[in-house]
């Protein structure tokens, strides 16, 4: 066991933040057991499934609620973690090690620069990793007891973040850019600000667009009729199309019933207008373009590889710049 212990500067480190890492784990297990108890208070009322397949829990049952709504904040934490991390890499432990001028000390007991960081870094990712496992059993754990619905989704950012692998790139790649962006400003608040921003943007952009990373699939199915998906695909687009196979705009035929007189006031006219418009364009088919439950963890895969490159990059950024100013 000795041999896994944290030695030298490494040790140091963790020392030095002990109470940051003691809050943490106090934070952990009051959700934990916030997490339980809701278990156990929803436990008391059954929750059954609605025709449409969504499961809504009974109008007494407020646990049930109350655990959905702390599972929200669960994975929004999952989704902030490395934010945070980049900020406490580059602000409390790189920056402010320059600011202050304590880390020519740190040199001087036959430290070198490259160790010196590297300890940092590593109590930083250790810390970070077990700060997402954490986040990752809370969640499991609550989820158990909590049904899949409309408004509680595995495509969800942060159900998404806290159910998969992508948290642990996400925690590379806030110590890396922390790493990075402390050596570059050197002033422990601006720095702290500047990471977070890069990891929030970082974010943000795969928010937005990891759904692209993979090419959707499409269900279609007669004018008027209804398609056979599962309730837990991922809608991504839905239209029309010809016999021909061409993409028709549905607003075409909206407007020319809207435009009917009395459409408004007699009942099955705009109906009946709309059919007729569909008839005229040759309109048979609807369309959903979408992403099956198995997209999840090839997505997951694809978003973490794109990201370990990144923090790969950063990481080594992070060191020349070491290098050059301490050569």
């Amino acid at each position: 066991m000795s041999t896994l212990a944290p030695k030298g500067p490494t040790w140091v480190t963790l020392r030095q933040y002990r109470r940051t890492l003691w809050l943490a784990g106090a934070l952990a297990l009051l959700a934990l057991a916030v997490v339980a108890g809701l278990r156990i208070w929803a436990a008391r009322h059954p929750v059954s499934p609605m025709k449409d397949g969504v499961w809504a829990a009974s109008p007494d049952n407020d646990g049930y609620l109350m655990l959905r709504w702390f599972l929200e904040y669960v994975g929004f934490a999952g989704i902030a973690l490395s934010g945070l991390v980049a900020a406490v890499v580059a602000g409390p432990m790189v920056a402010r090690e320059y600011e202050s001028g304590t880390y020519q000390l740190s040199l001087t007991q036959s430290v070198g620069p490259a160790e010196w960081l590297r300890s940092k870094l590593t109590a930083a990712l250790v810390a970070g990793v077990l700060a997402a496992l954490a986040v990752m059993g809370i969640f499991w754990f609550g989820r158990l007891g909590v049904r899949e619905g409309w408004d509680y989704h595995w495509s969800h950012a942060g159900t998404y973040a806290a159910t998969g692998v992508t948290v642990f790139a996400y925690v590379l790649a806030a110590v890396a850019f922390g790493a990075l962006v402390g050596q570059l400003v050197r002033r422990t608040v601006p720095a702290m600000a500047v990471a977070a921003l890069v990891m929030g943007s970082l974010i943000a952009v795969f928010n937005g667009y990891r759904w692209s990373l993979l090419p959707t699939e499409r269900e279609t199915f007669p004018l008027g009729g209804r398609s056979g998906l599962s309730p837990d695909y991922l809608h991504m687009d839905s239209g029309m199309l010809t016999s021909s196979g061409a993409s028709f705009d549905p607003s075409i035929c909206w407007k020319r019933a809207n435009a009917t007189p009395g459409s408004d006031a007699e009942p099955g006219l705009w109906e009946k207008v709309e059919k007729q418009c569909y008839a005229e364009h040759d309109v048979t088919t609807q369309f959903i373009d979408y992403h099956p439950s198995s997209h999840f963890w090839p997505t997951q895969l694809i978003e973490t590889g794109i990201v370990l490159t990144v923090a790969a990059l950063a990481a080594y950024a992070a060191f020349r710049v070491l290098r050059a100013r301490h050569p």
